[in-house]
């Protein structure tokens, strides 16, 4: 849909570009062929796709996305895709605009448009994939809904699936026989974190808020030359609902760096904040890949005293949450986007970019 950026102005801080651990400035080839890169948008996160396309040096392609009385989609692509190496950009993630399942909607309906307008490849980049967290059948007669999704998007006849750092990496058992690239957003993190005037690798420790996130903190600890990893343990009583919290390994007197994928309605989160804090925490900071930040989480986030900052990328859009939490600092991954495409084009390794 042909749209605009919003106007809103953001309170929280936001990171340029050129201060990115992957941009790169890219220039138009001298010889233009007619296999394309073209950067279709659906309305989930348009602000996202103009930037990509901008650090492209392309021109975003023009889509028109309308609905029906009753509520139905109307898709059309204005310009001419054939032959061409086509990029879907759209997060499933609601926005003011597009609630969740529209958007998802959206990414196959958008998938199928290319595919009958003879696009030569189509790759889906989801940077947020919805229904990850849904990834096996926790109890008698209920889906598992990330394997659906899966299926949907392989039936529509996708080429390739882009997306960035998925809540399980098994995940991408679910797409049979196609490639899936999950990139990562740790460099970022640690580019980040590493400059902050309070950074200290003697004092500063990377914590995983469960078991099941360690690797991502091992991961982000070893880029930062942290001091030592410590988990919490925790109790559920259902989704969302933590009975009981514990830490395994020391933070009195530390820097404590929390990493995770997903802060939902960052109840957990502030639990995990004021249970470090009472160990003698020194300093609390958050990093999450996709900030959903569900109501009542920037209300919770803003009143947590323990906790003094929460990163988070754009793969979700954060305009109206970066006004209400003055806590919220959104880094980009356009940048990290745009390397991806860049080498998908030109054949080149994705994994060549997190090796070093």
């Amino acid at each position: 849909m042909e749209g605009s950026t919003s106007s809103f102005p953001l309170k929280s801080q936001r990171v340029s570009p050129g201060e990115t651990y992957f941009y790169r400035e890219h220039r138009k080839p001298q010889v233009e062929t007619s296999y394309r890169i073209r950067i279709i948008s659906g309305t989930a996160n348009y602000a996202l796709s103009e930037n990509v396309a901008r650090y492209l040096n392309v021109e975003l392609c023009r889509t028109d996305i309308k609905r029906f009385a009753n509520g139905e989609l109307n898709i059309k692509v204005l310009d001419d895709v054939r032959g061409d190496d086509c990029f879907i950009l759209q997060p499933t993630a609601a926005n003011e605009d597009t609630d969740i399942n529209t958007a998802m909607m959206e990414l196959l309906l958008l998938v199928h448009t290319l595919k009958l307008s003879s696009a030569k490849r189509i790759t889906a980049i989801v940077p947020y994939f919805a229904y990850s967290r849904q990834d096996r059948k926790t109890e008698p007669r209920v889906p598992i809904s990330a394997s659906a999704i899966a299926q949907l998007l392989q039936c529509m006849g996708v080429d390739r699936v882009v997306t960035v750092d998925l809540h399980c990496g098994q995940l991408q058992g679910f797409f049979r026989n196609m490639p899936v690239d999950n990139l990562l957003m740790f460099p970022e993190f640690a580019a980040y974190v590493m400059r902050q005037p309070w950074f200290d690798r003697e004092k500063t420790v990377v914590v995983s808020p469960d078991a099941g996130g360690v690797e991502r903190a091992n991961v982000l600890a070893d880029r930062i030359g942290a001091s030592h990893i410590v988990t919490i343990l925790k109790r559920r009583s259902g989704p969302g609902k933590v009975d009981s919290m514990q830490t395994v390994g020391n933070v009195e007197g530390y820097t404590c760096v929390i990493v995770d994928d997903i802060v939902d309605t960052a109840g957990t989160l502030c639990k995990a904040c004021q249970l470090l804090k009472e160990m003698g925490a020194m300093r609390l900071v958050a990093c999450a890949t996709h900030g959903i930040l569900t109501d009542p989480a920037c209300e919770r986030i803003s009143q947590c005293d323990a906790l003094s900052e929460i990163v988070v990328s754009d793969s979700i859009a954060q305009n109206i949450n970066s006004q209400r939490c003055s806590k919220l600092t959104v880094l980009t991954i356009a940048p990290l986007l745009v390397q991806a495409i860049y080498n998908l084009h030109y054949e080149c390794s994705l994994s060549s970019l997190f090796s070093n």
